[in-house]
């Protein structure tokens, strides 16, 4: 199935996705990668406000090449989701719903989806200058020090991306596999 969501997302909305369903997301997309994440944690520790609101909120897991003239964004790939696991289980119980990125993720982040409605889209490893066309528009809002990993409050529209992980338990990584072998 194909299902067309925007930002901010509740788990009602979430909840008819499965594992292996397409998504075009549009709306806001917050970036965040390892150092942000550890940022986040440390001002969360400390009782601090985080940049951006989490209830409902999309994070992609992405550190973009700069803009060419002309351009909103430059190259915007995923990196490897498992090095926010430690993390992320957090954010989710504090009202992430989407997170994006590529590759696995540990157990603790897949209950932590279930428990929360929530849901791990993939985006397309290798192609950061497909998934740089969903950008309209790019803002730094924290940590501008981070340079390629400072927070980024971006507009996306029609942002393509896969359900790997889904509320109800189901796992791409796991499922798409078995099937594979199944026809076999």
């Amino acid at each position: 199935m194909e299902y067309r969501l925007t930002t901010p997302c509740t788990a009602q909305e979430l909840a008819p996705l499965k594992a292996g369903d397409t998504v075009l997301l549009s709306g806001v997309v917050y970036t965040a990668r390892d150092q942000a994440h550890k940022r986040m944690m440390e001002a969360l520790d400390k009782g601090e406000t985080l940049p951006f609101d989490l209830e409902g909120s999309a994070i992609y897991y992405v550190g973009p090449t700069p803009e060419r003239p002309g351009e909103v964004i430059g190259s915007a790939g995923p990196t490897t989701s498992g090095r926010m696991d430690a993390m992320s289980p957090r954010l989710l119980d504090l009202g992430n719903k989407i997170m994006i990125g590529k590759g696995k993720r540990d157990a603790a982040v897949k209950a932590a989806v279930v428990r929360n409605g929530a849901v791990y889209l993939a985006a397309l490893g290798g192609a950061g200058a497909l998934m740089a066309k969903s950008v309209q528009t790019l803002e730094v809002i924290a940590w501008p020090d981070l340079g390629c990993e400072a927070v980024r409050r971006l507009t996306v529209q029609d942002m393509p991306l896969t359900v790997v992980l889904d509320a109800h338990g189901g796992d791409l990584y796991e499922a798409g596999p078995a099937a594979y072998l199944a026809t076999r």
